[in-house]
């Protein structure tokens, strides 16, 4: 098989964080990158790493991770509020960089990233992959040949409904329980979704070649149940984000009951597309009511390796630009002027909505002027609460340790309750009879679990009877919300609805 990228070097890379980044270790094989080196302070994602890279260097001590000579480049895929740090850290040490998303957290920190590349004369790339789907690459090639004319508005969505990631470790296969299980994770149980914006804008950004210049976030507040009160993290995040041209874009984020990753809807001045679920579709003549064709994008090149890659196709590409900027000297998409470029529209997003929706101007630290303007400001991310204090002072460990376990557990077992009572709603007027079998199959499964849902509710109600008030009893009492049925013996309510859909007939 021929090599991918022209030329015969090799770029020996080691991975900072092995949970996200271990997702990158099958791509990198497809390419000229050697995985040489692995940190984490996890066991369990240090002996997963083991098994899948037997010969490289394997470590807990991010010093001597650090101080490990072998590589030539440093993937950053640690905790979200440690990126910038962790990056300056691997450029002083004389190491290439690409950084997991998102790039640092307050002002300050930009800058002294940004310089520290600039300092460093090393490689930086934002592993932003959302850009990189087969679908964006299209976008962004009849963009640029000028199809679409000047941008106008556009609207893209990244919702994720990440509740149970405040609640268990993102780990596979088997995802447990945060530890201590009265304590709950150290960043996503609060953080507010702004700052994780670059999924939404990042395509928008790369689709039309345009930089975010202002943006306007109105405070949300209304709130998903089962969270921990007063989180962020429980709402979605909307922007109106003014770019380069003059153009609008509507940016749309955040935890909601509908995941949504990539629909958008995009007008230019001669045409407009949008993919809401259904293919993409695009819509000519420069006119509201041209046709409006389904077309089928492929990718530009490289597709069989593509196709096999996470995210779309996206964390291939990701790899593919950093190991040919390194080793060809082609520039990447996602430098660090570029990355600050998004992280800021976030940061400044959350100073928007904190100021009641004031539009505030994204600085362009392009201009060394306006990096002196930031250089001091570090106020970034701010937690409404301690993760490691959701129970009062003094709480019996013994009882509280269930916290997480409790909450998991019933947000799986209400979810189908839930899915059950709510298809037997609208029964009749689900059309196909496949929808309709996953009602009623939602409804049997529903009913074998009420014994394990009340034995868990009851232990939940134990706790909160305890521990009154406290945000640990609250994020229960809302979890438990989920399987509210008014009052009705929920094993009988469930025999009545089965009983009553198996009697109607499909139209």
């Amino acid at each position: 098989m021929e090599p991918i990228l022209k030329t015969d070097k090799h770029l020996r890379l080691g991975i900072w964080g092995l949970g996200r980044g271990a997702a990158f270790i099958k791509a990198a094989n497809d390419l000229n990158i050697d995985i040489v080196a692995g940190c984490d302070t996890n066991p369990i994602m240090r002996e997963q790493f083991r098994k899948t890279c037997p010969d490289a260097f394997i470590t807990a001590d991010d010093t001597e991770f650090l101080a490990y000579k072998d590589m030539d480049a440093v993937l950053v895929a640690t905790y979200f509020p440690c990126h910038a740090e962790h990056s300056i850290r691997a450029l002083e040490a004389g190491f290439h960089v690409m950084c997991e998303v998102t790039s640092f957290t307050s002002p300050g920190e930009g800058v002294r990233l940004l310089e520290a590349v600039e300092k460093s004369g090393k490689v930086y790339n934002l592993l932003e992959n959302y850009p990189f789907t087969k679908e964006n690459m299209y976008l962004e090639k009849l963009w640029k040949e000028g199809f679409f004319g000047e941008f106008q508005y556009g609207e893209f969505n990244y919702l994720h409904n990440c509740r149970m990631f405040s609640y268990k470790y993102c780990l596979p296969p088997d995802f447990p329980p945060i530890e201590p299980g009265y304590t709950v994770h150290s960043w996503r149980s609060w953080f507010n979704f702004h700052y994780y914006n670059t999924h939404s804008l990042g395509p928008m950004m790369k689709i039309t070649g345009l930089r975010p210049e202002r943006v306007t976030a109105p405070p949300t507040g209304v709130s998903l149940p089962g969270f921990i009160p007063e989180s962020e993290n429980a709402k979605v995040a909307v922007a109106l984000i003014q770019m380069s041209n003059g153009g609008i874009m509507r940016n749309l984020i955040g935890n909601s009951t509908s995941d949504n990753h990539t629909d958008k809807r995009i007008w230019g001045t001669k045409a407009a597309a949008e993919s809401l679920g259904h293919g993409l579709h695009i819509r000519l003549g420069s006119t509201g009511f041209g046709p409006n064709v389904h077309v089928e994008p492929q990718w530009p090149f490289l597709g069989d390796f593509a196709d096999q890659a996470g995210h779309g196709g996206g964390d291939f590409w990701e790899l593919y630009y950093f190991a040919r900027e390194v080793l060809e000297n082609i520039p990447a998409p996602w430098n660090i002027y570029e990355a600050c470029d998004v992280t800021l529209a976030g940061i400044m997003a959350v100073r928007s909505q904190e100021a009641n929706g004031m539009p505030m101007e994204i600085p362009d630290f392009r201009n060394k002027d306006v990096r002196e303007q930031f250089r001091n400001d570090f106020r970034g991310m701010t937690r409404s609460f301690d993760p490691q204090k959701i129970f009062p002072e003094g709480h019996d460990t013994a009882i509280t340790s269930r916290f997480n376990f409790l909450m998991i557990n019933i947000e799986t077992l209400a979810m189908d309750l839930r899915t059950a009572l709510d298809g037997a709603v609208i029964y009749e007027q689900i059309p196909n009879p496949a929808d309709r079998l996953t009602i009623l199959e939602t409804l049997k499964k529903a009913r074998r679990q009420v014994p394990v849902l009340t034995q868990y509710m009851e232990e939940a109600n134990a706790i909160v009877a305890r521990y009154p008030g406290c945000l640990a009893a609250e994020a229960l009492k809302s979890m438990m919300s989920l399987a509210d049925t008014n009052g009705r013996d929920p094993a009988e309510l469930l025999d009545e609805k089965l009983d009553w859909a198996l009697t109607v007939k499909c139209k």
